[in-house]
């Protein structure tokens, strides 16, 4: 009996630089996902196999490895959580040879043909949390701290303009390149200005050294702290002393306490053992995208990627619950429960569904 071609998958995850932070969570979670397909019988009998690619450094090089890798046919599809920067080079290289499932949270424009983008949005995520952290906390004044590219620049945007809206406010902003580690003089603008809250557009290991500098100079007592982008791998990297009034929203946290969660975290645990890295948004949506995969391949009855590619819209039940993904909407393509927490020690606790 001939044995069918496996079905690869590129996950593209950062392996370097601050992000990699995120990778061994992401890894886990697409290989659990991955062997649950295989389970199940597979892509129409077609065994699912995962290529890690590097997703961090130069974006055009980025961009060149998946070029050549869908090129030479040795993917069938893309996956995976890496930053904008990297999506902005990746998306027009594909343009529906192949499908691009791109897990992140992003600033909300992505219309490439053939991209199905089933992260959270501005609007989902970023505008609700601040109108929450404003009516239950009453932060009012908020200053900006981001990385250096697409991301943090353009929520940035958005969120001094939400802001306004409500008659509050951005009392300043600064951005720093990728792999920045001391932030004293973004600090000492803080503890100078009016703000009582701060908005963190930091990805990684660059928020992990924000939030510990931050705590040091005991900034803690005069403003809040948001970041829509925090995992408990960088809680626990951060350590209690040191993310007192940290706050954070997204479609997943590892305490989320719905059935989809539970069963989720339940089958991770007995997978990987309990030293493995623990759950959170940037890995569960590395699951969610493998996921969306396996929907797309029943929606078409398909698995050669043209065809793939040319699903623009799907429905996923997922761990975080249910992701309705429509691609032809620029702003905000995927529409999910987004969850309000803070942290508490190294986990979150979830205090509300915005």
């Amino acid at each position: 009996m001939t044995e069918l071609v496996p079905f690869v998958v590129a996950l593209v995850v950062p392996l370097t630089g601050p992000a990699s932070i995120y990778a061994p969570s992401c890894v886990l979670c697409a290989q659990l996902a991955t062997e649950e397909i295989n389970v199940a019988g597979g892509l129409l009998g077609r065994p699912v196999r995962l290529r890690i690619v590097d997703g961090s450094g130069d974006p055009e090089l980025v961009a060149a490895e998946v070029d050549r890798l869908v090129s030479r046919n040795h993917v069938a599809a893309i996956v995976g959580w890496h930053i904008s920067a990297v999506r902005r080079r990746v998306a027009p290289t594909v343009r529906r040879r192949v499908p691009y499932i791109y897990t992140a949270l992003h600033e909300g424009d992505e219309t490439t043909p053939g991209v199905l983008a089933t992260g959270e949005t501005p609007d989902i995520q970023l505008r609700p949390a601040l109108g929450w952290l404003s009516d239950e906390i009453g932060v009012r004044k908020w200053f900006v701290v981001g990385n250096d590219y697409v991301w943090p620049r353009q929520s940035a945007v958005a969120a001094a303009e939400f802001l306004h809206g409500r008659g509050t406010g951005v009392v300043d902003m600064r951005f720093a390149p990728l792999g920045t580690a001391d932030f004293r003089t973004a600090l000492d603008r803080i503890g100078r200005s009016r703000a009582t809250g701060v908005l963190m557009l930091l990805v990684g290991r660059d928020a992990v050294a924000f939030h510990r500098q931050f705590a040091e100079l005991g900034l803690e007592d005069q403003c809040a702290r948001f970041s829509p982008l925090m995992d408990e791998t960088m809680l626990a990297e951060i350590g209690p002393e040191a993310s007192r009034d940290v706050f954070s929203a997204s479609g997943y946290f590892e305490a989320l306490p719905t059935s989809e969660s539970l069963a989720f975290g339940s089958r991770y645990s007995r997978r990987f053992g309990p030293g493995a890295p623990p759950l959170g948004g940037p890995g569960e949506s590395c699951y969610t995208g493998l996921l969306t995969l396996v929907e797309l391949v029943r929606r078409t009855g398909r698995t050669d990627g043209e065809h793939l590619a040319r699903v623009d819209r799907v429905h996923v039940a997922s761990p975080r619950g249910p992701v309705h993904v429509d691609a032809s909407r620029a702003s905000a393509p995927a529409r999910q429960r987004v969850y309000m927490a803070t942290a508490d020690r190294l986990g979150f606790d979830v205090l509300d569904s915005l």
